[in-house]
């Protein structure tokens, strides 16, 4: 079994923490959290299980380092704190771990990453004997082995489009939400993960980590952006009300330019309420869904939906997001130290889990 670690318990963490439990070759020696108020918490507790795991959480995260646990899932976020993610992340490679995390978008496509990143892991990595793997949680998957593997089955490639299309209503981060992103905000409000560059800097280095895939040159990486304002006021079922006339639903692309055409393209479709934009794309059920559409011959275009916590597909799209980092923590630890990324870490069956009790009760 590999001793592994969830450091952080926010909407990541929780999915993670139940993704450990689950896994046959893990166990979740330690839960890490920053609020005192959790310290001293159960795991179950804290992950929305029905049970207790025997796992107290603790901040002392030098304790917990001391041990030498196997894996790190690094659950914090990294949105507005990339430097002291960093430092986190570093920390854990220094003390011999395998890390996994969303948290670092420029490390998606460490090739492409600026230096002053890629350097201290590298060093982390050299001096520790730790690795890391770096996946989105948006899902990660969704831009790129997904696409990646669908393009596969076609003759010809002509374009690929990864598609985001969510209603969030539902996804229990209000700051995110309302200040990250700028719903319920003016139309003018200036959210910072729409401001220009933004977009590239998160997602950029999924579309060159495709276009080395397939064997492109992007010659540029571009944004759009485009807004829309609710046309009434509306009441979210977790985040309260949004006023008429502020913003209500956002569209943007990231757009791969392949020969002067936008042929690699990660969009994003959000919503605070269904009667926004309803002429954008729409998911096909329910709150929202990940798609991808390969233009070529045949045309190909795949839809995933799931759903966790009740019929949460926000939380869905984390849990699936987490299941790929999580279940990439048995494969990174037979390999050698390193800075892994999505082409490098293969995705695969998880041997052993077939018929176990949901909540991962059945370990051996």
């Amino acid at each position: 079994m590999i001793a592994t670690v969830v450091w952080g318990t926010g909407n990541v963490g929780r999915a993670a923490i139940r993704a450990v439990e689950a896994h046959p070759g893990l166990e979740l020696t330690a839960v890490v959290v920053h609020n005192p108020e959790k310290r001293g918490r159960d795991a179950g507790d804290l992950a929305g299980l029905d049970h207790e795991l025997g796992v107290a959480a603790t901040t002392d995260i030098d304790a917990v380092l001391a041990t030498s646990p196997r894996a790190v899932v690094y659950a914090a976020s990294g949105d507005i704190r990339p430097d002291d993610a960093l430092a986190d992340i570093t920390k854990a490679i220094r003390a011999g771990a395998v890390v996994v995390t969303p948290s670092l978008y420029a490390l998606y496509d460490h090739r492409s990453a600026p230096p002053e990143m890629r350097e201290p892991v590298l060093a982390a990595i050299a001096a520790g004997g730790g690795s890391l793997f770096v996946s989105g949680v948006d899902p990660g998957w969704g831009n790129d082995v997904l696409p990646l593997m669908v393009s596969g089955l076609g003759h010809t490639v002509d374009a690929v489009r990864c598609q985001e299309i969510f209603d969030y209503s539902t996804y229990d981060q209000p700051d995110a939400v309302r200040w990250l992103i700028g719903f319920g905000q003016p139309l003018d409000y200036a959210a910072p993960m729409l401001m220009p560059g933004v977009p590239t800097m998160v997602w950029g280095g999924q579309i060159r980590l495709m276009a080395r895939a397939l064997g492109a040159e992007v010659d540029e990486i571009r944004e759009t952006v485009d807004r829309r304002a609710l046309d009434e006021t509306v009441t979210t079922r977790s985040m309260g009300e949004f006023e008429a006339g502020t913003q209500g639903a956002i569209r943007f692309e990231v757009q791969g330019i392949v020969g002067g055409e936008p042929l690699i393209v990660i969009e994003h479709v959000t919503r605070i309420h269904a009667s926004c934009a309803t002429d954008w794309p729409m998911p096909p059920s329910g709150d929202g869904a990940h798609k991808v559409i390969i233009e070529g011959r045949p045309r190909i275009e795949v839809s995933v939906e799931a759903v966790d916590e009740g019929e949460n597909r926000s939380a869905g799209g984390n849990a699936t997001a987490v299941g790929r980092i999580v279940n990439a923590v048995d494969w990174l630890a037979g390999q050698e130290p390193g800075l892994y990324d999505a082409l490098d870490v293969p995705l695969r069956p998880v041997a052993g889990k077939l018929g176990r009790d949901k909540l991962g009760r059945g370990k051996p």
